[in-house]
């Protein structure tokens, strides 16, 4: 009879874990849980700090007196966004600005929209060195194309017209807002819109239907950026226009300083005005603009 020794199994003994504290159901631990809070509040103090110093002293000028040299904006005066706004024409600045502001917006979601789809969707032998060349287009100045813009735009007589801006402006923004549109229609599975397509819509309407609600967010993210370069750009507005009455109001900020003299109080109620609509835009919509970026940035 063969025997055969059976290995006798020693239990583990178990390693002793230092005691943690009870963690709540659903409750994650964050990683700058682990950090003191002052390593946290203390930079993030220093930046506030740097960020609101300006613009208190852009309130300060535009809401003191004339000629006072004080810290605290009091007794205050309204006089130079009485001046800026009826004197300056800063009131025409305003509508022109926000004509090529939302006429650059729609034509640029609206090309965009009918580019980046044909990005996401379809294949063909140029798409790679099509969107190489978008890509490269970024790394132009906008300075750069001044000279032949304005060659196209006389030969069009379209010189002193905001078409010309907002053309101008739809151009320059189309090669990004392309890519980002693309990002987003990438995400949306095309699985829904073959399953429209079955309930016997065409392309165009499973694209209405199903996926432009879809695009919301991407859409308000693309949108918000043409727009706010178009209020903020300097060059295409100085070069196309030339009349008083069709200058935007970058262009009307730089008029109020001149070689000899700036009027500090003039410029600061200027650039509070100029401010104002686009921090009231992207309070708004600063839930759809961070939700479109994040999803244009990822590939679904």
């Amino acid at each position: 009879m063969i025997t055969k020794d059976i290995d006798t199994v020693v239990p583990a003994v178990p390693v002793p874990v230092a005691d943690e504290p009870p963690q709540r159901p659903g409750e994650r631990r964050r990683a700058w849980d682990e950090a003191p809070r002052w390593q946290i509040y203390v930079p993030l103090g220093i930046y506030l700090l740097f960020t609101l110093i300006p613009f208190y002293w852009i309130l300060l000028f535009a809401l003191r007196k004339p000629g006072s040299t004080s810290l605290v904006p009091w007794p205050m005066t309204f006089e130079h966004f009485e001046k800026v706004w009826n004197e300056r024409s800063f009131g025409t600045y305003f509508e022109n600005s926000v004509y090529v502001g939302v006429a650059t917006l729609f034509m640029t979601t609206l090309v965009a929209l009918a580019g980046g789809y044909a990005l996401a969707r379809f294949d063909f032998k140029i798409k790679r060195a099509f969107m190489l060349a978008l890509l490269c287009s970024q790394f132009v100045p906008g300075a750069l194309l001044l000279v032949p813009l304005f060659q196209i735009f006389a030969e069009l007589q379209m010189i002193n017209s905001l078409g010309s801006v907002i053309i101008a402006e739809t151009v320059f923004q189309l090669p990004l807002s392309m890519i980002l549109i693309s990002g987003f229609i990438r995400n949306v599975p095309y699985s829904l819109e073959e399953a429209a397509w079955v309930d016997g819509c065409n392309r165009f309407t499973g694209f209405r239907v199903v996926v432009l609600p879809l695009l919301r967010p991407g859409l308000i993210a693309v949108g918000s950026f043409a727009f706010v370069h178009s209020w903020n750009h300097f060059l295409f507005a100085l070069m196309f226009l030339s009349n008083q009455d069709k200058q935007t109001i970058p262009v009307g900020l730089n008029s109020l300083m001149s070689a000899d003299s700036v009027d500090l109080g003039a410029l600061a109620a200027g650039g509070i005005i100029a401010a104002v609509p686009v921090v009231i835009v992207f309070a708004f919509i600063q839930k759809w603009l961070i939700t479109g970026f994040s999803a244009g940035a990822v590939k679904g």
